[in-house]
């Protein structure tokens, strides 16, 4: 499905060099009396690698048609993440390579959804948040507050993220994945 490449926008994903690539940053840039282009940082998907690429306004790109479906995280083999898909029971291997970042916040039980370009997964999309236990961080401070600085804690999951001083060994916050930032805590 072609489009104008002043359609760009963050989290697409395109076809470009017959490679399936998610636009990581882009803008829209008129330089003076110049002809308009759109400058995009793009992630390939099947590679894992970032470039930048120069788009004229003229220039037509391809959207990548992507299918999604629900799985279930099951388990763990060494670098293999194994998943089943909640509609038919099939179960699905992926490597730690093809989740990136997201590797790390798997968790048995939970619920993605997967991203499939020509039959094959490429990437997941983790929730928006997710609530882990505190295994280990330095003791609360009584007089800390919500805008003071911040200390590290290690998660259930073996995460380090930044929370801050009010917040103690034992307790379950919930965390944005994607980010790696202390939303707030769970009661």
């Amino acid at each position: 499905m072609a489009m104008p490449a002043t359609q760009i926008r963050r989290g697409m994903v395109l076809v470009f060099e017959g490679d399936p690539c998610r636009v990581v940053e882009f803008r829209h840039h008129t330089p003076g009396n110049l002809r308009a282009m759109v400058q995009a940082k793009l992630k390939n998907l099947r590679t894992g690698s970032n470039f930048e690429h120069r788009f004229r306004a003229a220039d037509s790109v391809e959207r990548a048609l992507m299918e999604t479906q629900d799985l279930e995280f099951m388990y763990q083999g060494g670098d293999t993440y194994h998943f089943m898909n909640t509609d038919n029971y099939d179960q699905i291997e992926m490597d730690a390579e093809a989740l990136g970042d997201s590797a790390q916040w798997m968790q048995p039980g939970m619920r993605i959804q997967a991203e499939y370009y020509n039959g094959r997964p490429i990437g997941i999309q983790l929730p928006n948040s997710l609530v882990l236990q505190i295994t280990d961080t330095a003791p609360v401070m009584k007089s800390a507050t919500k805008t003071a600085s911040s200390k590290p804690a290690m998660l259930e999951n073996g995460v380090s993220v930044n929370v801050p001083e009010f917040v103690g060994t034992g307790e379950k916050i919930r965390i944005n994945p994607q980010t790696g930032e202390y939303l707030d805590r769970v009661k």
